[in-house]
C-alpha cells in the first residue's frame, strides 16, 4: 500500500446522498489542468477539488423540507449543507466555497474530468443514467486527504439515438442543422404565448433518464432564472 493511500480519509458521502447530494468526485489539485487551476484562484493551501452535484429529484424535495426561501433556494441549500458536513466529518480540516459564489468556476471542464457531462444537441450536459437531469451544485477547495476519484466511464447517450426527438420537438427550430442557435431559442422563449418560457421542450422530449425528470415546481423554478437572465444579456447588447 503506498503512503498516499495508507493516509487517506474515507470519504463520507452518506450524508451527502441523504441530502440530495448524490453526485461527488474527489480531485487533487497538482493533477487538475492549468487552464481549470487558474479559474479557481488562490489555491495555495488546499489539496483537493471536491466537486458535488445532484441528480434526478431528491435534492429538491429535501430543499423544500428545509424551509430555506429566498431567490436562491438551492444554493443557500447547498451552502448550509456543506458546512454542515464539514462541522461534522472534517471539523479540522479549511475549505473554501468557490462555487456557488461570485468567481466563476469551470464547471463544465470539471464535469468532464469527472466523466459526468457530455454534450447534447440542446446545449445541457447528459449522462448515460441520470439524462439531462442533473447539475452540478458545489465546487470546494479544501485541505482534505481523499484518496482522488475515477472519472465514470460513459460515453454520450446521444451518440447512439437515432430519432433524436429533441431536435423534432424543438419549436424554435434551435436545434436544427445540428447546431445549437442561442438567438433562435431565446427570441422564442422570449416570445409572446411562449411554450418553452417555464420549461424546455427538447430537454423534455429526451427519453435519457427520463425517470429522474425533475417535478414542474422545480422546472419551473430554474427557468425563470434562466429566462431572467436571457431577458438581461437581450436588454445589453
Amino acid at each position: 500500500m503506498s503512503d498516499t493511500a495508507a493516509a487517506a480519509q474515507p470519504f463520507p458521502a452518506d450524508p451527502l446522498n441523504l441530502a440530495g447530494l448524490n453526485r461527488q468526485h474527489v480531485f487533487d489539485l497538482a493533477q487538475l489542468p492549468p487552464e481549470v487551476r487558474r479559474t479557481l484562484s488562490a489555491t495555495d493551501g488546499y489539496r483537493q477539488l471536491i466537486l458535488l452535484g445532484h441528480g434526478g429529484r431528491q435534492l429538491w424535495e429535501c430543499v423544500k423540507a428545509s424551509g430555506i426561501a429566498g431567490e436562491h433556494p438551492i444554493d443557500d441549500y447547498c451552502v448550509q449543507t456543506v458546512a454542515r458536513w464539514f462541522a461534522d466529518f472534517l471539523p479540522d480540516r479549511h475549505y473554501r466555497i468557490v462555487y456557488p459564489g461570485e468567481q466563476t468556476v469551470g464547471l463544465q471542464q470539471l464535469g468532464k474530468l469527472a466523466g459526468w457531462h457530455q454534450p447534447s444537441p440542446f446545449m445541457l450536459g447528459i449522462d448515460a443514467k441520470w439524462g439531462s437531469w442533473f447539475a452540478y451544485r458545489a465546487a470546494i477547495l479544501a485541505d482534505s486527504d481523499f484518496l482522488p476519484f475515477f472519472p465514470v466511464d460513459r460515453r454520450s447517450p446521444c451518440e447512439t439515438c437515432p430519432s433524436q426527438p429533441c431536435i423534432v420537438a424543438c419549436p424554435a427550430g434551435a436545434l436544427t442543422g445540428g447546431a445549437f442557435s442561442f438567438d433562435l431559442c431565446s427570441a422564442y422563449r422570449l416570445s409572446t404565448g411562449s411554450r418553452c418560457a417555464s420549461a424546455c421542450l427538447a430537454r423534455n422530449a429526451c427519453p435519457v433518464g427520463a425517470e429522474h425528470r425533475y417535478d414542474d415546481e422545480q422546472i419551473r423554478h430554474s427557468y425563470s432564472h434562466s429566462l431572467a437572465m436571457i431577458k438581461v444579456y437581450t436588454a445589453r447588447r
